[in-house]
């Protein structure tokens, strides 16, 4: 039971660098609206990656702890209907992109691109 803070490494979100990404966070908190959040404290630790897959992170970390906050501590529907309107939204909201980098290989300059060959 908290107060409705949400810490990004220690620091508030009010202060996550940089700005425009800043809404995307936002968007997480705003779907399923504010009220929710009054009487939690969300604590976020990220790193590793760019800055705006560790804000992709960040949101989806909120919207997942919400999720399953609302399934142990509240009742099942309501979690139901917090999970439909958030991917409803936007599926990567709870769910996590899987794509990765492709590993470089020989007889090429990248993961699939191959030498110009030359016949002379």
């Amino acid at each position: 039971h908290g107060k409705g803070m949400i810490r990004i490494n220690g620091h508030p979100l009010e202060l996550l660098e940089p700005e425009i990404l800043r809404f995307k966070v936002y968007e997480a908190i705003l779907i399923v609206g504010e009220d929710k959040f009054a009487g939690l404290d969300i604590r976020v630790r990220v790193r590793g990656g760019g800055q705006t897959s560790q804000v992709y992170a960040i949101r989806q970390a909120i919207s997942k702890g919400l999720v399953a906050f609302y399934q142990k501590y509240v009742d099942e529907a309501s979690k139901k209907e917090i999970k439909d309107t958030l991917v409803a939204f936007d599926r990567t909201l709870l769910v996590a992109d899987p794509r990765r980098c492709e590993p470089k290989k020989f007889g090429g300059p990248g993961a699939r691109a191959r030498f110009q060959k030359s016949y002379r």
